[in-house]
């Protein structure tokens, strides 16, 4: 699959949509609570993203049945929002969600403490963000996507923790998925070479325990093997000339 290099047009279309993006993750960062439900954190997204005339990227994408992708504790990725699930405290919370802004999409993901956290739990969300922006170092034209990835490997490997192997980032804009795939984790091979007008999706996915995961009878929801603690996060980043852009981010709100 080839490699789609963006426009100026198709770039801006990109920024709005990760703009909205930014304002959709902040609404549902203040509603994080003990006590809601993962079904009410869906709505309230899906609620926020419609009302900026915008589509969510990830409802009925492949099947998937809600607008925002919620995992708990253990839960990797695309955990189904559920009206029977409650958030409690001491939980933490993965947030992944998209927004179609004129036909580009715009995807980034981020991990809450439920209440007061643990110091481990606190220590993994920590250092999964903070991996995300030793990739970002590589996101330079002339780098290779193999680079982006041994920054994020290197970085949570060195202090105790695991990149999931099973799941990647990749391309975004008119399609949610593109071409390339961004690992978490070291491969051989170089990988492509990064040039101007890619747009990546970056998103390290960080385990305290094994690397390895499993997929519940939902077929959707992604969790630890060994029932560790899993954190995410994720943004969407414009290779430049020169320093890389994230697209995901709106004025006035923390990254």
């Amino acid at each position: 699959m080839a490699i789609l290099i963006k426009s100026e047009r198709e770039i801006e279309l990109m920024r709005e949509a990760g703009k909205i993006l930014a304002l959709t993750h902040e609404e549902l960062k203040k509603a994080i609570k003990p006590g809601i439900s993962t079904y009410e954190i869906d709505r309230i997204g899906e609620e926020v993203i419609r009302s900026y005339g915008c589509i969510p990227s990830f409802l009925n994408y492949n099947g998937y049945p809600a607008s925002i992708c919620v995992s708990v504790n253990d839960e990797v990725v695309h955990g189904i929002p559920s009206k029977t699930r409650f958030l409690e405290e001491g939980d933490i919370v993965s947030l992944d969600a998209g927004v179609i802004y004129q036909g580009y999409h715009s995807d980034s993901a981020r991990t809450y403490g439920v209440g007061e956290i643990s110091t481990e739990a606190a220590d993994l969300i920590r250092v999964t963000k903070e991996s995300f922006f030793e990739g970002l170092k590589a996101c330079r034209a002339g780098n290779h996507i193999n680079d982006i990835s041994k920054a994020i490997f290197n970085y949570v490997s060195s202090r105790g923790y695991r990149a999931v192997r099973d799941l990647v980032g990749h391309g975004v804009g008119a399609s949610l998925h593109e071409a390339p795939e961004v690992p978490n984790f070291t491969r051989m091979m170089k990988g492509p070479k990064l040039r101007p007008g890619m747009t990546l999706a970056i998103e390290p996915m960080i385990n305290i325990g094994t690397y390895e995961v499993e997929w519940l009878s939902d077929d959707w929801t992604v969790v630890t093997a060994d029932g560790a603690l899993s954190a995410h996060y994720e943004n969407t980043v414009l290779i430049t000339e020169g320093e890389p852009e994230i697209l995901s981010k709106a004025e006035g709100i923390e990254l």
